[in-house]
């Protein structure tokens, strides 16, 4: 039987990922382009387009061993009809047609899907997830986002909307303001940006000798990285902060659970790097919020794909359409 490959791609603001995947979602090859968002982005799909065809030539591959091509994007995706509403960071505004055009630029099928469902569906398909039908992925980075999958399906909601994990209110009131205009989202706590924020307004308001405010001092900020590495440095002032942001975190994931109570919670993102420094706390506060019977049944883990979760939840959205 022919060997069959399918293209998943991640596109981002900057940097757009691009992998050839075997049928049983194995990556074969992988690469990398910029993401040329000049000229309201009129470049972005034929620069994939082409990159594609280049990289079939160097490898000697003939275009019809390709199955089609998936895509996380970045922004509201109407899967249905193949448009992304709105991503300003790539300048495409207005319904953007992103499957008719790729698709008529590559003689190939086109799937899209948001960029979060893609990861959480790489996790679920040969990651952290392999074996379970439904999960919750939640991505940690600059931002938190999401994706909700049941019986091996992306869980879209009436608008497209759901997932937005990031935006679950958990703290009512006197909250930080978030991006998306209201305050007290989980992500002005539990992204990078929000850990950030939290550990300089410590070492602002507190009083007290620490390596964090030895780190704030000599650098002028402070990342979530620094937090995590403090905390592993015993200091209690760092071991407070990852106390809150784990008591949010938990409450929100334990929040989910009750409704959803799925096999697994896979947390991936820049944050997850901090491994057992964050998992164990964030488990203490997800046991202590949950119904008895999710807290046994489950289980939290760390993403295990890192940035190949995107490409591979993507050629994903193909594979399941065969």
């Amino acid at each position: 039987m022919l060997e069959k490959w399918i293209v998943g791609v991640d596109l981002g603001g900057t940097t757009t990922k691009l992998a050839f995947v075997q049928e049983n979602g194995e990556l074969i090859y992988q690469w990398e382009i910029d993401t040329d968002n000049s000229d309201a982005g009129k470049n972005i799909l034929k620069n994939i387009s082409e990159s594609i065809n280049q990289k079939l030539t160097y490898l000697k591959k003939e275009k019809d061993i390709l199955l089609g091509i998936g895509m996380g994007a970045p922004g509201a995706v109407d899967i249905n009809k193949g448009i992304i509403y709105e991503a300003v960071n790539l300048g495409w505004e207005n319904r953007f047609p992103v499957v008719q055009i790729l698709s008529d630029l590559t003689g190939l099928p086109v799937v899209i899907d948001n960029d979060a469902n893609c990861a959480a569906l790489g996790e679920m398909w040969r990651g952290a997830g392999q074996g379970s039908k439904d999960l919750v992925c939640v991505t940690l980075g600059t931002g938190v986002g999401g994706g909700i999958i049941v019986n091996r399906k992306i869980v879209h909601g009436a608008k497209g909307a759901a997932g937005e994990i990031g935006h679950i209110t958990v703290i009512p009131e006197n909250g930080s303001p978030c991006n998306c205009g209201k305050t007290g989202c989980l992500e002005t706590v539990a992204s990078a940006t929000g850990i950030s924020r939290i550990a300089v307004e410590a070492v602002q308001n507190e009083n007290v000798e620490s390596l964090l405010k030895q780190t704030y001092e000599k650098n002028g900020t402070i990342t979530a990285k620094d937090v995590f590495d403090c905390v592993r440095e015993n200091d209690l002032l760092a071991k407070e902060i990852v106390n809150k942001v784990s008591f949010y975190l938990g409450l929100a994931l334990a929040n989910i659970g009750n409704g959803l109570n799925p096999e697994k919670i896979v947390i991936g993102g820049g944050v997850s790097k901090a491994g057992d420094t964050l998992l164990t706390p964030l488990l203490t506060y997800f046991k202590k919020f949950s119904f008895t019977p999710v807290a046994q049944s489950t289980s939290i883990d760390l993403a295990t794909l890192g940035n190949n979760a995107g490409v591979i939840g993507a050629a994903w959205l193909i594979y399941d359409r065969k």
